[in-house]
């Protein structure tokens, strides 16, 4: 499988399917011609999406399975029991790689539901990888494969980062990585909020906001220095940043956002026990 293109349906067209789609396709994975995707009949925005990626793109889960090599599932949790569902009443041989990227279903829920010998991952990935940025997750299901590993990895690299977890870590990852996006956008938005209060024009406080956290995030990541000492290399004794900093301190800033994590956490694990009943 692994020295060809992969044929990858999509059970579900939304914007993470397509932004899946899209790096897939730009990694050399896979081509429009060899992607099928399935969605609901009131979704046209996201059938006419996968077309322009030159898929096909229909209204019935069972065909995606039937022509597919790898099956991501990418439909809403409430959604999940229904679509795969319709694979098992199908009586159809089954015998995929499944990747699910919907929260809180767990690989015991989705092997349960599946046809025996279906093979399954789940996934978390996160919405930066519509720029080929993400910070994917995967855990294996209990008939995946060290090849199954193989190509989840490859396909989740081809659109950001991939790391190889244990099931238990995924609500926190979730809360993290998963939600953490829409803290670091309320960041930059505060960040340019700050500027244009001082006097900056506000397009030019985007700009500055939003390089400032990709470089800060870059120089974390590439040097792989301890966020806190590259934190006191740009704090000078008496300066502007140590007043700042200061500041952040006085409001929580810390706790607030280690409870942001803890919260979401908190919710994801909820999600989970509703999903199990």
């Amino acid at each position: 499988m692994s020295s060809k293109l992969l044929k990858i349906g999509f059970i579900g067209g939304g914007k993470m399917a397509q932004a899946m789609a899209k790096g897939f396709i730009s990694a050399g994975l896979a081509k429009g011609e060899t992607m099928i995707s399935s969605c609901h009949p009131s979704d046209l925005a996201s059938a006419a999406a996968f077309k322009e990626l030159g898929a096909k793109s229909i209204f019935e889960n069972v065909p995606v399975v039937q022509e597919s090599d790898v099956v991501i599932v990418s439909v809403k949790p409430t959604i999940v029991p229904i679509a795969l569902g319709d694979i098992s009443k199908a009586n159809i041989k089954a015998d995929k790689l499944f990747l699910s990227i919907a929260m809180g279903v767990s690989t015991k829920q989705l092997e349960k539901i599946l046809p025996s010998e279906s093979r399954v991952i789940r996934v978390m990935p996160n919405t930066p990888a519509l720029v080929r940025s993400g910070a994917s997750v995967f855990v294996t299901g209990s008939k995946a494969t060290e090849d199954d590993a193989v190509i989840t990895k490859k396909l989740l690299q081809s659109i950001g980062t991939c790391e190889q977890v244990p099931e238990y870590l995924l609500d926190p990852i979730t809360a993290l990585s998963g939600s953490g996006p829409a803290y670091i956008y309320v960041l930059i938005e505060s960040l340019a909020d700050g500027g244009v209060k001082m006097g900056l024009p506000r397009d030019l406080a985007y700009r500055l906001a939003s390089q400032t956290v990709l470089g800060a995030g870059k120089m974390v990541r590439d040097t792989k220095v301890h966020p806190g000492q590259l934190k006191d290399d740009v704090t000078s004794p008496a300066g502007s940043t140590a007043a700042g900093l200061h500041f952040l301190e006085q409001k929580g800033f810390r706790a607030a956002v280690i409870g942001a994590i803890q919260a979401a956490t908190e919710r994801c694990r909820e999600v989970g026990k509703e999903e199990a009943k």
